[in-house]
């Protein structure tokens, strides 16, 4: 499960890392929470990759309205294929999520420590991600995303019993490549293949989180912040 993220990185970074076209440069974010807008990479059918910015918390195309509450930030690898909500997105609508770090929290009721669990050297990385386009019965219009969980790794599963899929890089094309390789060989590809890099330390969260935002404008009106 990933309900809070970072993403530090230098936007030259992750473009080197991520190789999408677009030439962005946004400030670091210590906190990413569902209902905000996200950064997602994708590619069109002639293989170009994309940075476009989307709300975390997926809404299914089929979806007669946005419903307020907790939006779906995650989906299960195990049953993606088969879940109403998610199978057409992960078929025909996979992206990578950039971070270079996210948040579980371990131990008792009411006495819960957060951990920072990033790659050992610090490196961003990507989440599988899968995205959808949403529009309302009058004309409006809203594109979302929701990261790919599968069972935690050993190194961090007494924090969590889930974390996000993450990506080689090797594999990137792979997972975006939605009109060659079909989705579930595209899951086990990347679950194949997990990082085994990742580290965890315990600490102390400068603020909470916010709160999930109302849904946000139409894609081409977005704004990172």
């Amino acid at each position: 499960m990933c309900n809070l993220y970072k993403l530090n990185a230098k936007p030259d970074h992750l473009r080197e890392l991520l190789r999408y076209v677009e030439e962005h440069d946004f400030p670091p974010r210590a906190y990413v929470s569902p209902g905000s807008p996200i950064a997602i990479i994708r590619a069109e059918r002639d293989g170009i990759r994309h940075l476009v910015l989307v709300r975390w918390g997926f809404v299914p195309s089929w979806a007669k309205e946005v419903a307020p509450g907790k939006p779906l930030t995650n989906a299960r690898s195990e049953t993606i294929l088969e879940k109403a909500s998610f199978k057409n997105a992960i078929r025909r609508r996979r992206c990578l999520i950039p971070a270079d770090g996210f948040y579980e929290w371990s131990g008792p009721e009411g006495r819960k420590q957060a951990y920072h669990i990033a790659r050992a050297d610090g490196a961003p990385f990507a989440f599988a991600g899968i995205w959808e386009h949403w529009q309302g019965a009058e004309g409006s219009e809203l594109e979302t995303a929701a990261i790919v969980t599968t069972e935690a790794l050993p190194p961090i599963a007494h924090l969590h019993h889930r974390m996000p899929v993450i990506v080689p890089p090797d594999l990137h094309e792979d997972w975006l490549a939605n009109d060659r390789v079909e989705a579930n060989q595209a899951l086990d590809l990347v679950k194949a293949h997990p990082d085994p890099s990742l580290v965890f330390a315990p600490v102390t969260l400068e603020r909470r989180a916010p709160a999930p935002k109302p849904p946000p404008p139409p894609p081409d009106q977005m704004s990172l912040f």
